[in-house]
């Protein structure tokens, strides 16, 4: 009961970080870097310790707590030594269970949290690469406790890819101002729909169509103002000249 409180407390840490990176362009604009790499990872280094126990449904229970060490190779932040500890809880009758712990690439070091499968795990990382680099990844690979980390990958993968986030400072962009286009002289056309003036021609919005067709007629000499109005030019003002 204890290890499964862990990884989910882990599930839980790994979802707040993804908020926290959703949320970045509240203090700024972030910046996206693809990257990824592949790991190995098969000697077991230090101590392990491993517990075997059935549970209520009679299935037989395994976790082990251990590290595992081989290289990686890939974008710059994700070569080097690989270091992996790591806590598995599997259901060796069933084959599946949780893989989750911490993840070290050079100067990259990261949480992640993964599903086992029947030999074969596939979650989440995320942590740093650098000072203020925040890194954000699908994790997978090919795991036993025995045996460690085959044909890992950190993005790169039809499961997902991996982002390396910088956060900067937001320049918000103004929203454009609308054209306006002006025209002033005797009006050539008008209805209830649209009026010339000067060859310039702009609809008439519902709104101003009972006082463009009573006031107003050809041969009228007035001043409009038109504005694009979902890219169609429209009356937004009409005044007779004196």
């Amino acid at each position: 009961m204890k290890n499964l409180t862990l990884a989910a407390a882990a599930a839980a840490a790994l979802v707040c970080a993804g908020v926290a990176l959703a949320h970045g362009i509240d203090g700024g604009t972030p910046s996206f870097a693809s990257v990824s790499g592949t790991f190995t990872a098969t000697t077991v280094s230090g101590k392990s310790s491993t517990q075997t126990c059935t549970n209520a449904a009679g299935k037989s229970i395994t976790s082990t707590r251990a590290t595992y060490t081989g290289t990686a190779s890939g974008s710059a932040d994700l070569t080097g030594d690989a270091v992996l500890n790591a806590n598995s809880i599997i259901d060796m009758t069933d084959g599946i269970g949780t893989v989750q712990g911490t993840l070290r690439i050079g100067k990259t070091q990261a949480q992640f949290t993964a599903v086992y499968d029947h030999g074969n795990i596939a979650g989440l990382a995320t942590g740093h690469s650098a000072s203020h680099t925040q890194l954000l990844a699908n994790l997978s690979a090919g795991f036993t406790a025995t045996g460690g980390f085959t044909g890992g990958k950190v993005g790169g993968s039809a499961g997902g890819s991996a982002v390396e986030v910088v956060n900067g400072p937001c320049r918000r962009q103004p929203p454009p101002r609308p054209e306006k286009n002006e025209a002033k002289g005797a009006i050539t056309a008008v209805s209830a729909s649209s009026i010339t003036v000067a060859g310039v021609t702009c609809a008439v919005p519902t709104s101003l169509a009972a006082k463009v067709t009573s006031e107003y007629a050809v041969g009228t000499r007035v001043e409009i103002m038109c504005s694009a109005v979902s890219g169609v030019e429209t009356l937004v003002r009409i005044d007779k000249q004196r």
